[in-house]
């Protein structure tokens, strides 16, 4: 089974140029999560609840506010998180995993993401699942690699 053959999940596997140290912070620090994710009041502490704010969707019941959790983490090599739209009334509304394993590549870092907890069937979820998987891949790793440069560039 390849992962497009699995439809409760979605997963993303990037080799990122830069040390897994770099990553973390672009994964746990709230200033750089906000400028590649989104904003929010992250704390990294296991138990920590903290929304994030986005821009709403209502064409696919994205309420634009995510409520998380960080459930999990082995810094620098683990982070993990639960998420969920905060309107309960959401035709979308699932309860989420997102899971981040960093492991040193040569002079850089193989991210892996795991986004866990589509239920195929409800179309909500699947339309939600084809769009996140597509800014997964996309929008959001090339703004990753942006803050990551930055970074990169300021040490």
């Amino acid at each position: 089974m390849t992962s497009d053959d699995d439809l409760t999940t979605v997963r993303v596997d990037r080799f990122l140029p830069h040390p897994p140290a770099t990553v973390w912070r672009a994964l746990t620090e709230p200033d750089l999560l906000a400028r590649w994710l989104m904003p929010g009041d992250f704390r990294l502490v296991v138990g920590h609840r903290y929304t994030m704010q986005a821009v709403a969707v209502p064409a696919t019941g994205f309420s634009g506010t995510v409520q998380a959790e960080v459930l999990a983490f082995e810094p620098d090599r683990m982070l993990r998180v639960s998420w969920r739209d905060a309107d309960p009334d959401s035709p979308a509304q699932a309860d989420w995993t997102i899971t981040w394993t960093l492991r040193p590549e040569g002079r850089g870092t193989r991210l892996l993401l795991v986004h866990e907890g589509f239920d195929p069937d409800i179309p909500a979820q699947m339309r939600a699942r084809t769009i996140m998987d597509s800014g997964w891949r996309s929008h959001l790793m090339r703004r990753l690699a942006t803050v990551l440069t930055e970074l990169d560039a300021a040490a």
